[in-house]
């Protein structure tokens, strides 16, 4: 696939744009969790303003009062325009795709379809924490195929956890996480090949959350999944909320490989009433035109990246940090600090900062924190001085 690789936009950094003081006057879940004496570095939400576009769309809509219901193909269109310039994916087809209110609300859809209460769903842990909970909370169980020790898919592991889980005779998906959430491994598309070879092999459906594809490190490139060969009967769930920072303008597109078309034709009418038309508008502008601004966030991230590393050799040498190649979380190996299986709760109660706790992530997140590096260097630095300080 050709694809065009992010670059320079001439655009100013934007987690360099909001001050400590302008954050805390925001009401969302990152800012309003923990007292005004500890700084949150945990849930995903990036400390940045929106970019230019998506304020001019949502601006212009609020003046004519369209608010109403989504419709349309406006945000596919954007989608698939998108994934063809950034990723050389020209085979997302538009009538393969549909409205859901979020990416995990879509997720537990794309399931609904694909299997029936009490079916196995495997999961690669340490994973994001909803994964389990909305599994188990729509009646499915989970079975465990953990990541290797070097972060990435273990095939091996992932055709056992296929071969018990469809060994009683019923159906089967894997929720895939791609880019992985919380380590940042970005698949390769050999890796998700393979995926779907084992898939096919032993007729599990993939369902990819494929939230954070526009989030990678300078010099790696993500792989849609439904673009490698074998993967025809996925299904996947994108989103602009975590590129653009639009997680309160819900809205998310589900999208279906050629062989899975019919599975998506069975979405129930009903779930395209869950999104906000002013997040539908949102979104598309930020794929449509929202571009240069992201360039100049990548530019910020990979250089916050670099300074979280310099960082951590100097403040926390016991720190393990294996580089993200994607999304704008820190997976940090906290082990060596002898803090117990939680470390989290040791730098909330002792240094006064918030990070994601490992053991929530599941198998192999003990002794492990996922940190959101997704704001200001000043911001970073003062997060990591403050882990340092409980140690002392």
């Amino acid at each position: 696939m050709t694809r065009i690789p992010h670059e320079s936009s001439g655009e100013p950094n934007p987690l360099r744009a909001l001050t400590l003081d302008r954050l805390r006057r925001r009401t969302s879940m990152k800012w309003r969790t923990y007292p005004d004496d500890v700084l949150p570095l945990w849930v995903a939400e990036m400390d940045v303003p929106l970019a230019e576009p998506v304020v001019r769309a949502v601006g212009d809509a609020l003046a004519l009062g369209d608010t109403g219901y989504p419709a349309g193909s406006g945000y596919a269109e954007a989608l698939a325009a998108f994934a063809a310039k950034r990723w050389g994916w020209h085979a997302l087809a538009v009538e393969r795709t549909a409205i859901v209110p979020d990416v995990m609300l879509g997720v537990v859809e794309m399931l609904k379809l694909v299997t029936g209460p009490g079916d196995p769903v495997v999961v690669n842990p340490p994973v994001y924490p909803p994964f389990f909970q909305f599994v188990e909370h729509m009646d499915r169980r989970i079975a465990e195929a953990p990541l290797g020790t070097d972060g990435r898919l273990d095939l091996d592991v992932l055709e056992t956890a296929y071969r018990r889980a469809v060994a009683g005779g019923g159906r089967a998906a894997h929720l895939l996480c791609s880019p992985h959430n919380p380590t940042g491994t970005v698949h390769t598309a050999a890796e998700l090949a393979a995926v779907a070879a084992l898939a096919d092999r032993y007729g599990v459906r993939v369902v990819a959350d494929e939230i954070h594809a526009p989030l990678t490190a300078g010099g790696v490139d993500f792989v849609p999944y439904l673009s490698v060969p074998g993967a025809d009967s996925g299904l996947s769930l994108m989103s602009a909320s975590k590129a653009w920072n639009l997680a309160g303008l819900k809205a998310a597109l589900a999208v279906a490989g050629p062989a899975a078309e019919a599975d998506l034709a069975a979405l129930p009418e009903e779930v395209g009433h869950g999104p906000s038309h002013v997040g539908v508008i949102a979104h598309t502008a930020a794929l449509r035109d929202g571009t240069a601004w992201l360039d100049a966030l990548l530019g910020g991230l990979d250089d916050n990246r670099r300074l979280l590393a310099a960082l951590l050799a100097e403040e926390l040498p016991g720190v393990v940090l294996r580089p993200a190649e994607g999304t704008y979380l820190a997976w940090l190996d906290c082990r060596a600090l002898d803090l117990g299986d939680d470390p989290a709760r040791v730098f909330l109660e002792r240094g006064r900062v918030a990070l994601s706790p490992g053991p929530d992530f599941g198998t192999g997140g003990a002794g492990h924190v996922r940190l959101n590096l997704g704001t200001s260097p000043e911001i970073l630095a003062e997060g990591v001085r403050r882990m340092a300080s409980a140690l002392r």
